[in-house]
């Protein structure tokens, strides 16, 4: 039973069977495989600004206990602790505001004064636990927490969707007097970020600046891959979601190949540019948000009507772009969720411009056979209020969601990444 539940919970995704294969007809959809078949019809939702609970931020101590948490670091979540009494405590996770995707990010640090184990109980306000805890001693290397040490409280039913999840999980941890990092996904925080696309930014062809302000005033940073000033142009962005960590990492490689030192990137770089907004949503990824900006928003479902500011960073860096001349000739917004998913615009609505997506993700699945990746193509352009309507709509931009499963392994992540840069690179050349 323990192992049932568990496998339904962790949703482990190294599936036997490949894709199924995409049609190019126009008139025709390709065909999502049995499995993962992706979120609805998003409903046309207010993106004006909504109040915040902002988390106290501190260190909880306890009378009767030597035991310590805080969330005071850059992407922690940790809304209250209760010590249950003897090596017992009760975390309580709560969201920023609601109603809200069910995505109770967590992340804190614990430490004790005399070395022992401790039990800890995760509750969510309203929601389910949909991610398994990832432990590090210096908050920059997680692994993933053994298994004997996790313990589900009324497992969910079905295979995916947050009905799927725990109601509540309970861990068994060794601490002592070093803080051990407990969280829902690796810490991707804005300074980690940054200094990724900074190290990148040492090649003579990459720069990094600054398109303009998050709600709170952080940096929205682009970086710009430009081999020789070609003016065709791709538009790669992250993280709208904040505990969105997998198609960060799934990005992260992507962006590594085409700003590689192989002889496909090289030549590619010398025909087109890319452009790249890593960190869509770096106040949400900073104050440990479940899902939203720090304006209380869904920011992709603000490319209609933009009132916040990171959407309006974007749009007006392509506007002005297009106006100097750029021709974006494909897109892609990195995302989690359950699965692996692509949500491509249907070629109904985009024609012979939008084949190469599904030309992209046929060459995806031929060399990458042993994991099904579903597929859930959008047969509506308008409203535009996501980041691939917005792109199309306003330039002419094939583009795609690309989501990662929660639990993809990570050596996968990396895979899948290079694979699908080094296939949008050989069809563009082609």
């Amino acid at each position: 039973m323990f192992r049932n539940a568990l496998r339904v919970f962790l949703v482990l995704v190294l599936l036997s069977c490949g894709i199924a294969a995409c049609k190019s007809a126009k008139s025709d959809a390709p065909k999502a495989p049995t499995g993962y078949q992706g979120q609805g019809p998003n409903p046309v939702v207010s993106t004006l600004t909504k109040p915040v609970q902002r988390q106290w931020k501190g260190i909880w101590t306890f009378q009767d206990s030597t035991v310590y948490f805080t969330n005071d670091f850059e992407g922690g979540r940790l809304n209250g602790v209760a010590h249950s009494g003897g090596n017992a405590y009760t975390l309580w996770i709560t969201a920023e505001n609601t109603p809200i995707n069910p995505s109770p990010w967590y992340a804190f640090k614990v430490w004790s004064s005399q070395p022992q184990e401790i039990k800890l109980q995760f509750t969510y306000d309203g929601s389910r636990s949909r991610y398994y805890p990832k432990l590090s001693r210096d908050g920059v290397h997680f692994k993933t927490l053994d298994s004997t040490n996790f313990r589900l409280i009324n497992p969910g039913e079905g295979e995916f969707g947050i009905k799927a999840a725990p109601e509540a999980i309970e861990i068994t941890v060794a601490v002592d007097s070093e803080p051990t990092w407990i969280s829902a996904q690796e810490l991707y925080t804005s300074s980690v970020v940054k200094s990724w696309i900074d190290s990148l930014s040492q090649k003579p062809f990459i720069s990094t600046y600054e398109i303009g302000k998050s709600r709170e005033g952080r940096a929205m940073n682009l970086m710009e891959v430009n081999g020789a000033n070609a003016k065709r142009a791709l538009m790669i962005i992250s993280r709208q979601h904040p505990p969105e960590v997998t198609g960060f990492l799934a990005m992260k490689s992507f962006m590594e190949t085409l700003a590689g030192d192989s002889e496909l990137a090289r030549k590619f770089r010398q025909e087109y540019t890319i452009f790249n907004a890593p960190l869509m949503n770096p106040d949400g990824v900073d104050n440990g948000h479940w899902r939203h900006n720090s304006g209380g928003i869904d920011l992709n479902r603000d490319w209609q009507e933009f009132n916040q500011p990171e959407t309006r960073a974007v749009r007006d860096f392509l506007k002005g772009k297009s106006d100097a001349g750029y021709q974006f000739v494909f897109g892609a917004d990195f995302h989690s969720t359950w699965d692996d998913i692509y949500y491509p615009l249907d070629t109904l609505i985009t024609g012979d411009k939008g084949q190469i997506v599904y030309d992209w993700i046929n060459a995806i699945s031929e060399r990458l056979p042993q994991k099904k990746t579903n597929i859930s193509a959008s047969k509506k352009l308008e409203p535009t209020m996501v980041s691939r309507n917005h792109f199309y709509a306003a330039h002419g931009m094939p583009a795609i969601v690309f989501e990662l499963g929660d639990n993809t392994p990570r050596d996968f992540l990396r895979e899948k990444g290079r694979v699908a840069a080094e296939e949008i690179m050989r069809l563009l050349l082609e």
